[in-house]
């Protein structure tokens, strides 16, 4: 299945068929892939010993707390939940591979950590599993071009309705 390289992307875009919202600065739209900003709110994990049994019904908000800021430290080891600025909206025929920059990943940034296939049909903020993975403290700003999004085309259709369709903040 075919990856949409730029000029494709910029017509989806201006076909209305891939929304993105605020919409994307020229600088955006790379040679296979659209470049995301990082919003200003986070979920940083709460600080505790305890156990967590990962089932279905553990709720990753029991565990963080939000921050909304325009700058957060990320010490090593460190993950934090982020949100892109931009809302993406697919149609039921485009799914997304989110990944980070390498600029960044060079200096030891982790954008995801396992979720990064966009579901068709979906419509919202994508969460960002941020962590550092160098030995130095990372600053993070928001606004800042932290993850790029590539499109590929779907063999059939399909409309993501799972339980993140919609999400704004992290």
């Amino acid at each position: 299945m075919p990856v949409l390289t730029k000029n494709v992307i910029a017509q989806e875009i201006a076909e209305g068929k891939i929304i993105v919202e605020p919409a994307l600065e020229p600088d955006q739209i790379r040679e296979a892939s659209i470049d995301l900003r990082l919003g200003n709110t986070f979920r940083i994990y709460k600080k505790t010993n305890n156990t967590v049994d990962l089932i279905e019904g553990t709720d990753y908000k029991d565990l963080t707390e939000e921050v909304v800021t325009d700058k957060l430290i990320l010490c090593p080891q460190e993950t934090v939940l982020g949100v892109t600025l931009e809302k993406i909206t697919l149609p039921n025929n485009l799914c997304g591979w989110l990944e980070g920059r390498s600029r960044f990943a060079r200096l030891g940034l982790l954008i995801h950590i396992s979720a990064g296939l966009i579901q068709p049909g979906i419509s919202n903020h994508q969460v960002l599993e941020i962590t550092n993975l160098s030995p130095n403290v990372l600053v993070l700003h928001a606004g800042t071009k932290i993850c790029q999004l590539a499109f590929q085309r779907c063999e059939g259709t399909a409309n993501y309705d799972g339980r993140f369709q919609g999400q704004s903040k992290p």
